[in-house]
């Protein structure tokens, strides 16, 4: 085992009259960037599974004044990179341009999303005065992996590898303005679709990188007003953009706070247009209310698009408390159901209805599959507990309904569970489930690896860490064959 860079002091988290649990235990930050190697396993690392998981989360660098929101943490990537049976682990922040300036500084030089952002230094391209800390998601493309925020901001791309920073992706230097958090690739042709979001007109536009690494098209889409959407679908031939009714209050925004509403009286709206359509040619389909964090999957079948969503009927909790922490507390519980779309595209109309009643989020499908039809996806089940922890996996077949699931025990927390094919894989579930879990009784983490064929079956190998993970968003898997293709 071997430690790589110095470690990064943390300062104790402030003293407050009401304790923040997404600093505490599970969510504390870790103080050290490290790499280790050959690590302890429990079983066998199958020898057909071969690339690296990576997963990004809050960690912030320094304490802030005010409340402390998830959202806030300054992005940090961990990954384990596993070939002919071995692992390594390593962990690295994102060194987005805000973390080099409270490095420099060597303090906190912003407050967080629940607070005032009048004396920040700078934010995204359209003014929004709040921290990017690229601490959302994180995807492969052509080479690199990118990690995004979840306010929209500037995508940073990192080595997939060493971790090590490489800078603002601006993709050949014709990314104009900032990105969305949740892209989508679709590897069939290398193009990678997404849009951009702001406070003021035009509020949303809506872009393609084309195979090469270059925007190669981009159009404004015309929206009643300024809306918070946080994903996208595509199909092999359209796109869908979402206008869902949670709002930013103005009232608020006018007064420096950032405060968020949802508006039981306005539908939600799917927007669907051409892959390289300009904004005058998109459809809207009208449903019932209800906000979207994440799409599972979405295709063509005959005259219609299919939607596969983890719906949110009701986006605005009622506080466990009245206080300004309980409220943002209730903000960041998820009550999310599998739930189905179909968009006609010849007649117009949209039919809805919920697939499970489980309360699952952070789905995933096999890479491979993006845009096309799927059977399976591989979803995190939310304990019933305050803070956003995930106390399971579910595999979830959409042609049978059928569900397997693997529980990680008392204690026990995981992390999105990205498909990983074995080499050569020939399926959706002819390969692996990786994810982090942390065991808040023992204060420890491990990887454990599971038979995406067999979840009951429970972990074929565990990965004994030498360090904390703390509870985090998104994680991608890079196949090894990605990896020689842009090595």
């Amino acid at each position: 085992m071997s430690t790589a860079d110095q470690p990064i002091a943390l300062a104790r988290p402030l003293q407050t009259d009401e304790p923040n649990p997404y600093l505490m235990g599970v969510f504390a930050p870790v103080h050290d960037e490290i790499t280790a190697d050959d690590l302890d396993v429990i079983g066998e690392i199958p020898r057909d599974l071969n690339g690296v998981y990576l997963r990004n989360g809050p960690n912030r660098q320094f304490d802030a004044p005010g409340r402390y929101h998830l959202f806030d943490g300054d992005g940090m990537l961990h990954a384990l990179h596993i070939e002919n049976g071995r692992a390594r682990y390593r962990n690295r922040y994102v060194r987005t341009k805000a973390f080099h300036a409270e490095s420099d500084a060597g303090k906190a030089l912003w407050t967080g999303v629940m607070e005032n952002p009048e004396g920040n230094p700078f934010g995204n391209t359209h003014g929004l005065g709040i921290k990017d800390t690229a601490n959302t998601d994180v995807l492969f493309y052509r080479g690199k992996v990118l990690t995004t925020w979840y306010l929209c901001g500037s995508p940073y791309a990192l080595d997939p590898l060493s971790l090590e920073t490489i800078g603002a992706e601006d993709f050949l230097g014709t990314l104009t303005g900032d990105m969305m958090a949740h892209p989508k690739h679709d590897e069939a042709t290398g193009e990678l679709c997404w849009f951009d979001y702001g406070p003021e007109p035009p509020y949303m536009r809506y872009g393609v990188v084309g195979d090469q690494g270059r925007v190669t098209h981009e159009t404004t889409i015309d929206l009643p007003g300024p809306r918070l959407p946080h994903d996208i679908a595509i199909t092999a031939n359209h796109t869908v953009l979402m206008d869902l009714p949670l709002l930013q209050d103005q009232q608020a925004r006018a007064a420096g706070k950032y405060r968020i509403h949802f508006d039981r009286e306005l539908p939600a709206r799917f927007g669907v247009l051409p892959r390289h359509g300009t904004g005058d040619q998109i459809r809207w389909y009208e449903a019932k209310p209800c906000y979207i964090y994440h799409v599972v999957n979405s295709w063509e079948e005959g005259e219609e698009i299919v939607l596969d969503v983890c719906r949110v009927a009701n986006a605005q909790h009622r506080a466990i408390s009245t206080t300004p922490l309980g409220r943002m507390l209730a903000y960041l519980r998820l009550d999310a159901h599998l739930y189905r779309y179909r968009l006609n595209l010849r007649t117009g109309s949209l039919t809805e209805g919920r697939l499970d009643d489980d309360n699952i989020e952070f789905p995933s499908v096999d890479s491979r599959v993006v845009g096309r039809a799927h059977r399976y996806s591989y979803n995190m089940h939310l304990a019933n507990e305050d803070t956003l922890l995930f106390d399971g996996l579910v595999r979830f077949d959409s042609s049978t309904g059928e569900k397997q699931q693997h529980l990680f025990g008392p204690g026990r927390w995981g992390a999105e569970a990205p498909f990983a094919p074995r080499d050569g894989s020939t399926g959706e579930t002819d390969g692996y489930l990786l994810s982090f879990v942390t065991d808040e009784r023992e204060g420890r983490s491990e990887v454990i690896i599971l038979d995406a064929a067999d979840l009951e079956a429970g972990p074929v190998a565990r990965v004994l860490l030498p360090t904390r993970v703390p509870i985090g968003f998104h994680a991608t898997w890079v196949r090894a064959d990605q990896l020689r293709a842009f090595g």
